[in-house]
């Protein structure tokens, strides 16, 4: 009769290709920590509290680039502000918990564990929320101690500073191409670059960076809800981006019926 496992390792089994996904991105955003001035003490309490690759980029490069505090505060607000539309999804599966739970499941989740949360509460009706509090948990392990031997491995090796813009540009513009869905995705990205830069050069500073996300977001959403509220749901803006593959051939058998 096979043993059974105990709780804790059928969940890391779950857990697992995610925590090991965060080892090279973990080492990565170490080292670029240590580079911007954060010694291993201050990158495992980055890791710990802040827990998002993308807010540990972001302050990495904008403190390269002598960006004040109170700018660096309001980009990390809006960049995690998804949270909370993330964190509502999980809501209903999340009834009945302690407020001292929530606030602990809120603090630690972020997007790759809560897609693994999702699709668990989805299709397993044993999921408990003890359960996706411990991936969250697995994956915040994973993650700090990654950043930690980072920031290690920033000490001992020089690195060319200016890598650090390109990192933040390309994890950026990697987010925007998997939020492209429809045109109107599109155009609201487009004017936000063109607010960013003109914003820009009149303040001089990247304050510009916060009046842009908030003219496009502004923008966007005004647009999208006319659309829907007058029926264009499946117009030009609103429309779906179909992706055609070239030189491909798709053969529909025929039905017995056709061609006698």
């Amino acid at each position: 009769m096979k043993k059974e496992e105990p709780r804790w390792v059928e969940v890391l089994r779950v857990a697992l290709p995610l925590c090991l996904s965060y080892v090279p991105i973990g080492l990565a955003c170490g080292i670029l920590l240590n580079k911007a001035g954060f010694n291993a003490i201050l990158t495992l309490l980055v890791s710990l509290l802040v827990f998002s690759g993308g807010a540990q980029f972001l302050i990495a490069s904008m403190l390269v680039t002598n960006a004040p505090i109170h700018t660096i505060v309001l980009m990390l607000f809006f960049l995690e502000l998804r949270y909370a539309l993330l964190g509502s999804s999980l809501s209903q599966y999340l009834r009945g918990t302690s407020r001292k739970f929530l606030y602990i499941f809120a603090m630690h989740m972020n997007d790759e564990n809560y897609a693994v949360n999702y699709l668990k509460f989805a299709t397993d009706k044993e999921w408990k929320p003890s359960d996706a509090l411990m991936v969250e948990h697995y994956s915040l392990l994973f993650w700090s101690v990654a950043n930690l031997i980072g920031s290690f491995i920033g000490s001992l090796i020089e690195i060319n500073l200016s890598i650090v813009d390109f990192a933040l540009t390309a994890m950026f513009l990697y987010m925007i191409i998997m939020q492209v869905k429809n045109k109107l995705t599109i155009l609201v990205s487009l004017l936000s670059a063109i607010v960013a830069i003109v914003a820009m050069c009149l303040l001089k500073s990247t304050m510009g960076l916060i009046i842009a996300t908030l003219i496009a977001s502004l923008v966007g959403f005004a647009v999208e809800d006319y659309l829907v509220k007058h029926g264009h749901e499946r117009g030009f803006l609103l429309g779906k981006i179909k992706h055609h593959s070239k030189g491909r051939r798709v053969s529909v058998p025929k039905s017995d019926s056709e061609g006698e």
